[in-house]
């Protein structure tokens, strides 16, 4: 049965696929434009190529020697013929590739919403949003190509050593943390030198072509917003998915479920069925991704992002039929399967919540962020503590749908299996994964983002009609909202996955202590091991009962904690120093064209738009590397120096702050941007006005705070966790102090 739907799950994965490239046939078919329009959209795609290229070149070999590292350290040892770093390959591989293909795509698309905005805003939403389906359906046809493949190669592998998943998980989060960083830099730089010199300085409108930076801008968008972040949610859904699937195998335990396990489930699990649902939940959410794409249309009139909500809420409802139905088949008339599938409502639920969240501190259609605009009469500073404010404030409810969303999801799957705890973990992974199933359409709203924005700069720059930059402005300021809201999405299912990932590392640092070809391990770890059944010692503990204790009060894993608390912190600041040395850099170069190279500000004179690019190339690339390395040596150091228990602190340490984090900069950086944009619309009188100077400004510091560092702390949570679990048996064995 399970490898029956296994290849269910493929082929969906394939559809997806065949879908995006049905998507991009028709894209293709569009009028591109004007000449000047073509010649833009040209100089935007060969910037991003060119950007890509290059830093794919720096990143391929670091994969190559660590699939070498993995193979000699983690894989030869144990035996699993190389699936570890043939996974890790595969992922890195995929996430490259899901975010390129997407970029490349969205870039080509943008000149041909803009043509298509002089027909209506119809018609430039539906060709947008089709773009954004091209990187939709890539994402999420790569995520599930992979963890299927994958699975069915290397099934007996996962059964016996689940940690063998996890090479897969941090090949895709270590490009997507490359990406993301790199994008987020290269991006921001660019648009903070456009706007404080462009904007403040020049007092010329946004993507004015007269702006030397605005195509390193238009550029940066693709990079960041479309690469980063298709690489960033590709990460996230097989992330979560391993999570789920390596929790299945620890409940089998190869043959030998876990003593909590009730016999009623465990004649369900013999045909790895709890692997196998976490697939099929994904494929659900293609299905679904299909039909609710086919409700945007060119007779779409108006509330643009109304359409695109219904879209979600079609694809949802078709998901959640699906799961009923793959749950059905997989489970029987079983009570656990009905649990499971309110384990997988609950988890589209907190999609829905959690963007309406997002939603409201970020859009200027509610009150947080006219409250910004309106501080912005009085200045620069209180525009910046109405903003900071603003970000604070946003994390008290989404901590409430986050602490909601594990409660209900775990005790579903405690309650239903008769009261297994690992039930009840996988329960909440397969919320998570449900939440992730919806990546198709999610994503495609998320790219629809970028896509108009870079529309909207070339209706600038082509100097086209009133009427097509109103079309334009509107898509410009829904897609403005959509990508706090995917931004949103993904931090909320790193942290409902860091539950289950946890989870899955306790358990297999007991598995590996406990292994009988390691018999010696339970000596060197008795101190910090407890028997689950009460009142009985170590040496009468029945097979299975023994774990490792991760209590407080042991100081090594407050040390983790306070070590992972400081992660994201002290990753972050790395990413905004350089956005601020890059901008500097960007400012300057501004500066020195407008001042030598006559007849820019007359339009007689084009801008040395070259020059910029290169600026912000060569920042993103450089400034890889200190924020990589902290991410990479970080749990490593401190696993092989302090032991799995300090190594467990660090990765819940991470999590609890770096989720908060995360909230703060990605909310307050969307609502500094669209205070801006509330301004420009003609509110507290717009444009070039002092509210208008100082709502530039907030937006300038929340532009890295949106765009670099919130969204790449995601990454930061998922390499930390997925690089632990691919060497936890090296570091347990090799530990210095335990």
């Amino acid at each position: 049965m399970a490898l029956d739907y296994a290849y269910v799950a493929l082929g969906l994965a394939l559809a997806a696929l065949v879908y995006a490239a049905v998507l991009w046939s028709y894209l293709r078919r569009q009028n591109r434009g004007t000449d000047k329009m073509v010649a833009i959209s040209d100089a935007v795609r060969e910037g991003a190529g060119a950007f890509l290229s290059r830093e794919y070149r720096i990143i391929a070999p670091i994969a190559v020697i660590i699939v070498v590292l993995i193979f000699g350290g983690i894989d030869y040892p144990n035996g699993t013929g190389g699936a570890t770093a043939a996974g890790f390959a595969i992922g890195a591989t995929l996430s490259a590739l899901a975010g390129y293909i997407g970029m490349a795509v969205t870039v080509r698309t943008s000149s041909r919403t803009a043509e298509a905005a002089k027909s209506g805003l119809g018609r430039a939403l539906t060709l947008s949003f089709r773009g954004g389906g091209v990187m939709g359906m890539t994402v999420v046809g790569f995520d599930l190509l992979g963890l299927t493949v994958f699975y069915l190669i290397f099934g007996g592998s996962i059964v016996k050593n689940p940690a063998t998943l996890a090479g897969l998980g941090f090949g895709a989060s270590l490009i997507a943390m490359f990406m993301r960083v790199s994008g987020g830099i290269y991006t921001k730089a660019a648009d903070v030198g456009a706007d404080l010199v462009g904007k403040v300085e020049a007092g010329i409108p946004e993507d004015d072509p007269r702006n030397p930076a605005v195509i390193a801008d238009n550029v940066g968008d693709n990079v960041g917003d479309c690469a980063g972040m298709g690489a960033d949610v590709y990460e996230s859904f097989v992330v979560t998915a391993i999570a789920a699937m390596i929790l299945g195998a620890l409940i089998w335990n190869n043959g030998s479920p876990a003593p909590d396990i009730p016999a009623a489930i465990v004649a369900l699990i013999g045909s790895n069925q709890l692997l196998v649902y976490p697939l099929m939940l994904g494929a659900a959410g293609i299905v679904g991704a299909i039909i609710g794409g086919l409700y945007i249309r060119s007779s779409i009139k108006s509330n643009p992002l109304g359409a695109l909500n219904v879209a979600l809420i079609i694809a949802a409802a078709i998901a959640i039929v699906l799961d009923f139905i793959f749950g059905q088949s997989l489970f029987g008339n079983a009570s656990v399967g009905y649990y499971l599938l309110a384990s997988a409502i609950v988890g589209i639920i907190i999609v829905v919540v959690i963007e309406n969240v997002a939603n409201y501190f970020t859009s200027y259609n509610y009150s947080p962020v006219k409250q910004i605009a309106e501080s912005s009469n009085t200045g620069a500073a209180t525009n910046f503590l109405a903003g900071y404010a603003t970000g604070l404030r946003s994390t008290a409810p989404s901590a409430l749908v986050l602490v909601v969303g594990i409660l209900s999801s775990y005790y579903l799957g405690y309650s239903g299996s008769g009261g297994s705890i690992l039930m009840g973990v996988y329960s909440t992974a397969i919320a998570t994964m449900s939440m992730l199933s919806l990546t198709g359409i999610v994503m495609s709203i998320d790219s629809f983002g970028p896509i108009t924005d870079n529309a909207n700069g070339i209706v600038e720059m082509a100097g086209l009609d009133e009427s097509v930059r109103k079309v334009t402005d509107e898509l410009d300021a829904v897609g403005n909202t959509t990508k706090a809201t995917t931004k949103a999405f993904a931090v909320m299912s790193a942290a409902l996955a860091a539950v289950s990932i946890f989870m899955a590392f306790q358990n297999e640092v007991t598995r590996i202590i406990t292994d009988p070809a390691h018999a010696a391990l339970i000596n060197v770890y008795s101190k910090n091991l407890i028997c689950q059944v009460p009142y009985t010692s170590l040496a009468n503990c029945p097979s299975g009962s023994l774990t490792l204790n991760f209590s407080l009060s042991n100081p090594v894993l407050v040390v983790g904690l306070f070590i992972g608390g400081l992660l994201p912190f002290f990753f972050s600041s790395f990413l905004i120093g350089a956005v601020q040395r890059a901008a500097f850099k960007m400012v300057l170069e501004v500066r020195r064209q407008f001042k030598e190279i006559p007849g820019i500000m007359e339009g007689t004179a084009k801008p040395d738009y070259a020059k910029c690019v290169d600026i912000s190339t060569q920042a993103a690339i450089r400034e890889l590397v200190s924020p990589a390395a902290l991410a990479v040596i970080t749990p490593l150091a401190v696993g092989f120096i302090l032991g799995p228990i300090a190594l467990g602190g660090v990765l819940i340490g991470s999590v609890v702050s770096g989720v908060f984090m995360a909230f703060l900069m990605t909310n307050s950086g969307a609502a500094w941007d669209n205070a801006k944009k509330w301004i420009e619309t003609g509110q507290l009188g717009g444009k070039r006005s002092p509210a208008h100077q100082a709502a530039v400004m907030g937006d300038t510091v929340g532009d890295p705070f949106k765009d670099t560092a919130g969204p790449a702390i995601n990454s930061l949570i998922k390499v930390l966790n997925t690089i632990s679990i691919v060497f936890i048996s090296a570091i347990v064995l090799y530990a210095l102090f335990v």
